[in-house]
């Protein structure tokens, strides 16, 4: 399967309550890295592997992800609004915003689980397998590759995991208590779930209006051997708090965002 056919789902409707700071007043999605919303950046990281389809599952202030999509030709544009018919121009149009990009745009509920909204948007699903993310993590994951490891395993769902840092600097020690070395973030043991989903129709099997995916689902998946794990040991990002929120901004303003795959 071509991977402008496969429809990726995004998570776009929750809270965000360890981010207030920015939550506010808009969705987590919609919280801006280099003054463009974090969603922006998921979706140019799709399409950048040929994904054209994308189905956002809105809750919490959805308007602002729907207004968003609506004027997308005009966002970061100078712009006259004429009121008759057809006068409204835009100046210095950038037409490297005119993406190949389908978008569905779909109301799940504003306090939904994440399992619940993708129960809800079944109906938008027309082929057998499709990817799944959250709206509020980046990554540099060659995603046509997953979706192939993906068929390549015959199974229900694939999960990406990620083997990330730790956000605190080791101190080693001997059986005395005699420092012998400091690592300054390493690299967990652990592998972790990234939030970047592969997933055939029979997961909507494993999904009720109300479940949380990375609960009852998932576990019963794996219970029955149906879920594989691709392994991602490139750039994984993460926005759950402000700390997160500034570090990601620092990133991208000193060219540093390893997850950018898409060329300007």
């Amino acid at each position: 399967m071509k991977t402008k056919d496969v429809p990726v789902v995004i998570l776009c409707g929750g809270l965000g309550t360890r981010l207030r700071e920015e939550t506010q007043i808009r969705p987590k999605p919609m919280v801006e890295i280099g003054h463009a919303p974090i969603l922006w950046h998921i979706i140019k990281s799709y399409s950048h592997y040929g994904f054209r389809r994308f189905i956002l599952c809105l809750g919490y202030k959805g308007k602002v992800i729907k207004d968003f999509f609506l004027n997308y030709e005009t966002w970061g544009e100078d712009i006259t609004i004429n009121l008759n018919p057809d006068g409204t121009v835009t100046h210095k149009k950038n037409t490297s915003r005119r993406e190949p990009w389908e978008i569905t745009l779909a109301e799940t509920g504003a306090e939904t689980m994440t399992g619940g909204r993708i129960a809800r948007i079944k109906d938008y699903i027309d082929t057998n397998t499709f990817m799944v993310a959250y709206g509020d993590s980046v990554a540099n994951i060659n995603f046509e590759q997953e979706l192939a490891f993906h068929q390549n395993h015959g199974k229900h769902a694939t999960l990406a995991i990620m083997n990330p840092r730790s956000r605190f600097g080791v101190v080693d020690c001997n059986d005395e208590g005699i420092v012998q070395q400091f690592r300054e973030k390493p690299m967990l043991e652990n592998w972790v779930n990234g939030g970047f989903y592969v997933f055939n129709k029979e997961v909507f099997d494993y999904l009720d209006p109300d479940c949380i995916l990375e609960v009852t689902p998932l576990e019963q998946l794996s219970a029955e051997r149906q879920l594989v794990g691709f392994r991602h040991k490139g750039c994984w990002e993460a926005m759950d708090t402000y700390r997160d929120y500034l570090a990601l901004n620092q990133l991208w303003e000193k060219k540093q965002a390893g997850w950018k795959v898409w060329d300007d």
